[in-house]
């Protein structure tokens, strides 16, 4: 059994065929899913799907490109959504210098709210990065985000900077780049992560695994990931799938 901690299930790409696209995930050995909101009409939409199927949870956050839209009344919606049943995590948070819609500072300032509002509720955080390393373990670490915890979304960063998160309490979570033929970091990860820290995800619609690269991805082909690491760690596909399904289910305290 697999168990997809990140997908989109809730994006436009899947409003035609979402309920097949699931039948395609369980068919596969996808266990369980958590569905990922990062804005008003994505949390709504992943709460929906969260309450229709008894095996996908959610986490409900705000993602850091659109962070200049959040309010405070958006932090007291996401504060009262903490306590639904299906909700396991806050996040998609963190931060995103690749696109420019939200100034750096703003940024920063609204993934401290949400860390502080998940030290607040008690769960742990999912943490989007993109090319903002360094800013985003120094937020971790002097907003004492250890103490919840969580996972760094489909991890892109050197071997020394998963340790440095592990070291905060963190999960690294690979995706389908870790497939992709010269995609050395993600494979220098892979083998470096110690197995109780390792997640695995698709981060769907996006980043599909080789051979559907350019592609969009679904929640299926979580199997490619678990395949392609249980290789490069010289491991049985089978222990590393029951590993990291584990590690997930412990995590989101699904057990």
């Amino acid at each position: 059994m697999l168990f997809d901690t990140h997908v989109h299930l809730n994006a436009d790409q899947f409003e035609d065929d979402v309920a097949e696209t699931i039948a395609r995930a369980q068919a596969a050995g996808v266990k369980e899913m958590v569905v990922v909101g990062f804005d008003e009409k994505t949390i709504t939409k992943a709460l929906a799907l969260c309450e229709r199927y008894d095996d996908l949870y959610a986490a409900v956050g705000w993602h850091p490109v659109d962070a200049i839209d959040m309010t405070m009344a958006h932090v007291d919606w996401l504060r009262e959504l903490a306590s639904h049943p299906k909700v396991v995590a806050l996040g998609e948070m963190g931060l995103d210098y690749h696109w420019d819609k939200s100034p750096k500072e703003v940024q920063k300032d609204v993934f401290r709210k949400q860390i502080g509002l998940a030290k607040e509720v008690k769960l742990p955080i999912v943490i989007h990065n993109r090319d903002a390393d360094q800013d985003v373990v120094e937020i971790l670490a002097s907003e004492g985000a250890a103490e919840v915890g969580g996972i760094m979304h489909c991890f892109g960063g050197s071997v020394e900077t998963a340790q440095r998160c592990i070291e905060m309490n963190f999960h690294i979570s690979l995706g389908g780049p870790v497939t992709f033929k010269n995609a050395k970091r993600p494979k220098e990860v892979a083998c470096a992560v110690p197995l109780e820290r390792l997640l695995i995800e698709t981060d769907c619609p996006y980043l599909a695994p080789h051979p559907y690269r350019g592609k969009r991805n679904e929640p299926a082909y979580v199997q490619r990931v678990a395949e392609e690491i249980a290789t490069l760690r010289g491991m049985a596909y089978e222990a590393l799938c029951e590993a990291t399904r584990e590690n997930a289910r412990a995590l989101f305290r699904l057990r």
